[in-house]
């Protein structure tokens, strides 16, 4: 069974400023909307669902644009992370 690491890695570009500004914005929104969904559950506070859209909006936006700015910094920093967890490290010392 492959992981979700290796499904991700078969199946979207790290190239593709496009690819990784959608799944910044998608992890953005799903992490948002569940936090907010179990802290209503278990403060059992109202639900204002027009307030929590305009700054889950305004996260998203910010996020996005943040992730434009950065994203040359993220992409190297994502390849240096690849090249440490793909390349075997074979320890010789022993050997």
């Amino acid at each position: 069974m492959d992981s979700y690491g290796g499904y991700l890695d078969k199946n979207f570009s790290k190239d593709s400023k496009i690819t990784v500004i959608l799944l910044v914005i998608a992890s953005t929104a799903m992490y948002e909307i569940f936090t907010y969904s179990y802290k209503a559950i278990m403060l059992s506070s109202n639900v204002e669902i027009g307030l929590f859209a305009k700054i889950l909006l305004v996260e998203l936006l910010y996020n996005g644009i943040l992730t434009i700015v950065l994203y040359p910094l993220i992409q190297k920093l994502g390849y240096k992370m690849e090249d440490i967890f793909k390349n075997p490290q074979i320890l010789t010392r022993y050997f």
